[in-house]
């Protein structure tokens, strides 16, 4: 499972930002604590002061035994009079002691063998879908909020079925490739009229494979391709920069969402462009969804019969067809 070393480095900013809050919150806690109740200020220093005491003790001449029991018994007695203080004030007894968030890592947000802990995996996630938002309305979509109504329940004769038919078809196979996605996951290839559901169930899959843990970068064809003319040319400009950065995310990460394929300027370099994408994905094994207006024969055209015939063997082809939503919302 990769990870973006950028979106990863904002994770663990946020991440630490948090511990460092909840840490003042403790202080504050306890200082506000002491305050009224001075007593456990001076038991919290008498049970620092025999826990030193009892290593001493351990490792010193005559009878260690004896006095390790003793300052064991001193310091039992030390607890259950803060447990009483406490409970008598009305705080529960435990109320002092600091606990993790996480159970697993400690609050580390690392595991023992180097990987990130689910924890700090959340906070990733979140981070991921900041950035997918800017593209991508991930408030409201999801596979929950997809609708239904919009499509016809006649049969179109070309395709032997009706548009909501086909829309249930497509939206149960978007649902299962996103809640199932890892390694053994394929490629889709979406197809059809503008105004279909094609940008909102990649939202979708957006939303979902990024919750899992997965790298996932959206963006539209034509922004891809400019980044990697910049990436080839030399041409950054004054607001972005770095565009290796963002070609070695578009062909490292776990999933490319690649929406309104054909839109882009048509050139040579797009062309070959394209077909390092395609390619490059395929030999590392990582996963990508194409959406297009085009259809097989467009595409061809366009980029080439190389790119079309492993779109064809490689990928699992969904045709969207019906009536433009946005027009029917219009009307």
């Amino acid at each position: 499972m990769a990870q973006d070393a950028k979106i990863m480095a904002a994770a663990l900013r946020r991440y630490q930002a948090d511990q460092d809050a909840r840490k003042k919150e403790w202080d504050n806690r306890v200082r506000t604590l002491y305050r009224r109740l001075p007593r456990l200020a001076i038991i919290e220093r008498e049970l620092q002061g025999t826990a030193a005491k009892i290593i001493l003790a351990a490792f010193s001449e005559g009878n260690p035994d004896q006095a390790v029991a003793e300052l064991e018994r001193e310091n039992l007695e030390l607890q259950r009079e803060r447990a009483e203080l406490l409970v008598g004030a009305g705080y529960p007894y435990d109320y002092l002691d600091e606990k993790p968030t996480c159970p697993i890592c400690q609050d580390a947000g690392i595991l023992p063998d180097g990987g990130a802990c689910r924890c700090l995996m959340a906070y990733y996630a979140r981070e991921q879908n900041r950035r997918l938002s800017r593209l991508l309305d991930l408030g409201s979509q999801s596979f929950d909020t997809f609708s239904f109504d919009w499509y016809s329940n006649q049969i179109w004769d070309q395709f032997g079925r009706s548009p909501l038919e086909n829309m249930e078809m497509i939206r149960e196979i978007c649902g299962n490739y996103a809640h199932t996605f890892g390694p053994q996951s394929g490629n889709m290839l979406f197809t059809g009229a503008p105004g279909l559901g094609k940008t909102f169930l990649s939202a979708c899959i957006a939303r979902e494979v990024s919750d899992l843990g997965f790298s996932v970068v959206y963006d539209t064809a034509a922004h891809i391709f400019q980044r990697f003319e910049c990436e080839k040319f030399g041409r950054e400009s004054a607001l972005e920069e770095n565009a290796w950065e963002d070609v070695g995310r578009y062909l490292h990460c776990d999933l490319l969402i690649m929406d309104d394929l054909g839109t882009e300027m048509r050139t040579d370099f797009v062309q070959a462009a394209f077909y390092r994408i395609v390619n490059d994905r395929l030999l590392h094994r990582r996963k990508t969804v194409l959406s297009t207006n085009l259809d097989l024969e467009d595409i061809a055209r366009r980029y080439g019969d190389a790119v079309l015939s492993r779109l064809r063997g490689e990928y699992q082809l969904l045709r969207f067809f019906g009536e433009d939503i946005r027009l029917l919302k219009r009307k």
